[in-house]
């Protein structure tokens, strides 16, 4: 099978042939850095674990991300690269991964368009970041070949580094200067300059990004470094104003945010450098101190999740994201942006076992702990208990509105003054449970958090036959921005009458909602600005 192809051991040298695989199977691209040998699957081609920057290991751990070296002969794209170091998912298991991660992969329709010589026209060049927090996830995750086929685009997917490694800072480092975002300004200009050896438009690039992958989409719409690398933005449950309000889910936690100053960022650096045991004087030897610990001492879950926040303040975030949004400072290109109708239940649902909201009574105390006890009545008198079949429902509801749809709905309110902006909410409330995580009786999961992913690529999930068909309008929509930035008039533009497009299957499925209205927005801004 194609995916037991090796990649070479080192970037540079001749790669060995594959016996017995026919030419015809096997295309070959030359980039900028050299030939990649890819596999043919019918309708489309793949070619994974391209490196776009060099390793960032050794002496290159916690630097900007440098150019990958050139290699002789066909390097073998028959598999992707090394994951980045992670933390599982879901469930036990330590970290896995690599430090020599900078690796992305190509998705492209089988007859893709030739060199600048041929005749046919480029597609439209369509960039995933993947989610997980900024602590697990890849970009081989997501196998494309949907959007890749039916929307005859160009897909690539691409790994960054996460946690500690793609977020740390400290004052020897000059600050915290967002090695992850930077790992992902890299693989765009990687784009930029191969994306038409593999029959895509380097002038017609789409972000796209879901939760981490959105946040990611939010910081390069507001990023100067990040100009001119890309055309169209889509997010994906990841809006730059996302936050989640203190105790929302444990009683220890403080409220999430996920851009934090760079200060915050760098009194974390040095407090954990000290406790790693290199509180040295002399910035030079800081650093070496901490880039000689091994990556396994520095994944820990605490380490992973102190370094998982985007910092702002710095040369390639100068300011606040929501802020930059909110006075139009950012990148002047269309957007599409939405949610998940019931985007917090899978996140509660994995604490109602220790922290159960069995009653009204427990309903009310949540809310007094995330809100205070003035926002009891007010916050009653929008989501009363009665009208949900269970209180953990009704405060999922309260979290879901609260912290992600009407944050995007604030955010998309001031692009659309600037920009063609449109609005989804994924609305499935039978959409299949691809993660992993068990169900909880009596929580259904709903339209939640990343399960409109299945039906953008293709993944371990079971569609129904109407679901089929949702997967075939949404790859539709999402490929038909990427290619013109418009949407035909079944979606219209946001804008003062709040127009949303809810997708869900079946007739009547999909439709234009008034979004602030449904969801409370009016309430949200005003109470949790």
């Amino acid at each position: 099978m194609w995916c037991a192809f090796l990649l070479l051991a080192a970037a540079a040298g001749p790669a060995s042939a594959v016996a017995g695989a026919p030419a015809t199977d096997r295309p070959v691209v030359d980039t900028d850095r050299g030939p990649v040998r890819g596999t043919a699957h019918g309708a489309y081609h793949s070619f994974e674990g391209i490196p776009f920057a060099a390793p960032p290991t050794g002496p290159l751990r916690w630097r900007l991300p440098q150019p990958a070296a050139r290699w002789t002969g066909v390097r073998d794209a028959g598999a992707p690269g090394a994951r980045c170091v992670q933390l599982p998912p879901v469930g036990p298991g330590g970290p896995s991964g690599s430090e020599d991660c900078l690796y992305l992969n190509v998705t492209s329709p089988n007859a893709s368009a030739s060199s600048a010589s041929g005749g046919q026209r480029r597609r439209p060049v369509m960039v995933w970041f993947h989610g997980g927090g900024f602590v697990n996830g890849a970009g081989d995750l997501y196998q494309p070949e949907q959007l890749a086929v039916q929307g005859d685009a160009v897909v690539v997917t691409v790994n960054y580094r996460l946690g500690i490694f793609g977020f740390f800072g400290h004052p020897a480092l000059g600050g915290a200067p967002d090695f992850a975002i930077a790992d992902q300004q890299a693989a765009l200009r990687w784009v930029r300059a191969n994306a038409g050896r593999f029959g895509g438009d380097p002038s017609n690039v789409t972000l796209f990004g879901e939760s981490a992958g959105g946040l990611s989409v939010c910081a390069h719409l507001t990023s100067p470094a990040s100009g001119g690398l890309f055309q169209r933005a889509i997010l994906q449950s990841g809006s730059c104003s996302i936050t989640m309000p203190p105790r929302s889910l444990l009683p220890t936690l403080g409220r999430y945010e996920p851009f934090v100053p760079e200060q915050r960022t760098l009194a974390a650096g040095v407090s954990a450098a000290a406790g790693l045991g290199c509180d040295r004087p002399e910035p030079g030897a800081v650093l070496d101190c901490l880039r000689g610990i091994d990556a396994a001492t520095l994944t820990t879950p605490e380490l992973m999740m102190r370094f998982s926040l985007v910092s702002y303040g710095n040369r390639l975030l100068p300011e606040e994201p929501r802020r930059a949004l909110e006075a139009g400072r950012f990148h002047r290109v269309p957007v599409i942006e939405g949610s998940t109708r019931d985007e917090m239940r899978i996140f509660l649902a994995q604490s109602l076992a220790a922290f159960p909201i069995p009653d009204a009574g427990a309903y009310r105390a949540r809310v007094e702990q995330s809100f205070g006890a003035a926002a009891v009545p007010a916050v009653e008198a929008q989501y009363p208990v009665a009208a949900y079949p269970t209180p953990a429902l009704a405060w999922a509801a309260v979290l879901s509105d609260a912290s992600f749809t009407c944050p995007a709905l604030r955010d998309s309110r001031a692009v659309a003054r600037h920009v063609p902006t449109y609005v989804y909410r994924f609305g499935d409330r039978d959409a299949p449970n691809f993660t992993g995580l068990p169900e909880v009786d009596g929580f259904p999961y709903g339209a939640s958090h990343g399960f409109e992913l299945p039906y953008l690529f293709t993944m371990d999930a079971a569609l129904a036959a109407p679901q089929r068909e949702l997967s075939k309008r949404m790859t539709g929509d999402w490929t038909a921005f990427a290619r013109t930035g418009r949407q035909p008039a079944a979606w219209p533009r946001f804008g003062p009458a709040g127009s949303v497009l809810s997708f869900a299957p079946g007739p009547g499925g999909i439709h234009v909602v008034d979004g602030p209205a449904e969801h409370h927005c009016a309430f949200w801004d005003v109470q949790w600005p």
